[in-house]
C-alpha cells in the first residue's frame, strides 16, 4: 500500500517539476546588464510630497532684499539668499531642540541673528517646547546657546535697532503647568546674561512684544494668562493685559483705558510710521473682542473693528503687524490674513498659499 501511495505522489509531482523547468528555460537574459558604474552620475531629487510643516517665525534682513530666515516648529532654522527659491538648513548640529518660536536679525549688524525656541502658537493637539535662546554672530553659519532654557515657548525676539547688545524676548512659559520662567526678559550684553524685567505670575506669560523703533526705550508687552490641560485650553483671565515701558523695560505700567477688564490672548504692534499709533488684536468675550487702536501711545484705546474673522481660534493666532511706512496700513494674521488701509476700521482678506498664518516681516525701508 505504501508503494502505491509513493508512486502516485511521484506521478503528481513530476508534471509540476517539468512545467517549472519549462518556465525557467523561457526566461531570456536582459540585453543590457546594469553595472554600478552606470549610476555614478545620478543625484537624488525630491519628488514630494512638498510639505514642510508649520513655521511661526520669519524675518528678512535690512539691506539684503533676497535674504530671509525661517524658523520651523520641527525642523530648526532655514535660510534663503535667493528670495525663497532655495532654502538651506543652517542649524543642524547646533540646536538641541527643533522648534523655533521667534527669530530676528539685527538692523545695525546683519551678522547677528537671535532665535527664541519653542512654538508659541498653542495648538489644540500639540505644541512643541524649546530650550531658550540661540545666537549667531556669522549670519547663521554657527549658533551658540544663550540660556533661558526653561522659558519653553518664546513668542518674540526684539533687537535694539542701534545697539545689538540690547535684546528683549517675550516668553509664554510652560503651557501644562505653572512656572516662574516667563514674561519679558532683557539682556544688555548680547545675551550673555538675562534679567526678567516683567513678571506677573506663574500662569501669565508674554504673548507679544513690540518696540518703538524710532525710540527703542518704548516697549509694549502683551501678557496672557493661560494654561493647557489634556482636555482643554484655558485662555484669558484677570491677569491678561497690555503693559508699556518708557525706560527700556526697567519699569512697566499697565494700560487700561478703553480696554476690556478681562482679556485672553493679545497681539500688539506700534507703528513705525507714527509711534503714537499702536494697534492690538484682543481676545475678549462677546462684542468686546476685536482690533483696538490707540492714537496717543497707549493712553486711551478704542475698539475699531469687531469682525470675528480677526479673532477666530484666538489661542492659536492673534498676530498683528503695523506697516513700517504707512500708519493706516495694518495686517492681522489668522485664517486668513486680513489687511486694513484705513487704520483698522475695515479689513479685507488677502490671498496666501496656506490658510494658517502666524508671522510677517515688513521691510522698514520698503513696505
Amino acid at each position: 500500500m505504501k508503494t502505491i501511495k509513493l508512486l502516485l505522489l511521484l506521478l503528481f509531482i513530476s508534471p509540476l517539476a517539468l512545467q517549472s523547468q519549462r518556465r525557467k528555460n523561457k526566461v531570456t537574459e536582459p540585453t543590457i546588464k546594469l553595472e554600478d558604474s552606470l549610476f555614478q552620475g545620478l543625484k537624488w531629487r525630491n519628488i514630494g510630497p512638498f510639505r514642510g510643516g508649520r513655521s511661526v517665525a520669519s524675518t528678512g534682513v535690512v539691506g539684503q532684499p533676497m535674504t530671509y530666515y525661517m524658523g520651523t516648529v520641527g525642523g530648526g532654522i532655514w535660510k534663503t539668499t535667493d528670495d525663497g527659491i532655495t532654502w538651506n538648513n543652517i542649524s543642524d548640529g547646533f540646536l538641541k531642540t527643533a522648534t523655533v518660536g521667534a527669530i530676528s536679525v539685527s538692523e545695525s549688524n546683519p551678522n547677528i541673528v537671535i532665535a527664541g525656541m519653542g512654538e508659541h502658537a498653542a495648538r489644540g493637539v500639540m505644541t512643541s517646547m524649546g530650550d531658550g535662546v540661540y545666537k549667531s554672530t556669522d549670519a547663521g553659519k554657527t549658533w551658540k546657546h544663550m540660556g533661558l532654557d526653561e522659558t519653553r515657548h518664546i513668542s518674540d525676539v526684539i533687537i535694539d535697532p542701534t545697539n545689538p547688545d540690547i535684546i528683549l524676548i517675550s516668553a509664554q512659559g510652560a503651557q501644562y503647568g505653572p512656572s516662574s520662567q516667563r514674561g519679558i526678559y532683557k539682556s544688555i550684553d548680547g545675551g550673555e546674561t538675562w534679567e526678567n524685567v516683567l513678571f506677573i505670575d506663574n500662569i501669565t506669560g508674554a504673548s507679544a512684544l513690540s518696540m518703538d523703533m524710532t525710540n527703542p526705550t518704548i516697549l509694549y508687552a502683551a501678557m496672557w494668562q493661560h494654561r493647557r490641560f489634556p482636555w482643554t485650553m484655558e485662555s484669558g483671565g484677570k491677569n491678561s493685559g497690555i503693559y508699556k515701558s518708557t525706560d527700556g523695560g526697567d519699569t512697566w505700567k499697565q494700560l487700561t483705558e478703553g480696554l476690556p477688564k478681562e482679556m485672553g490672548k493679545i497681539g500688539v504692534s506700534v507703528s513705525r510710521a507714527n509711534p503714537e499709533r499702536v494697534f492690538a488684536v484682543i481676545e475678549a468675550e462677546g462684542e468686546k473682542g476685536g482690533v483696538y487702536r490707540s492714537d496717543n501711545a497707549g493712553k486711551k484705546w478704542t475698539l475699531i473693528n469687531k469682525d470675528r474673522i480677526n479673532i477666530t481660534r484666538s489661542w492659536y493666532y492673534m498676530e498683528i503687524f503695523a506697516d513700517t511706512q504707512n500708519e493706516n496700513i495694518v495686517y492681522v494674521l489668522n485664517a486668513p490674513v486680513t489687511k486694513s488701509i484705513d487704520g483698522g476700521k475695515s479689513f479685507s482678506p488677502l490671498s496666501t498659499p496656506h490658510g494658517d498664518n502666524h508671522d510677517l516681516w515688513i521691510d522698514p525701508l520698503n513696505n
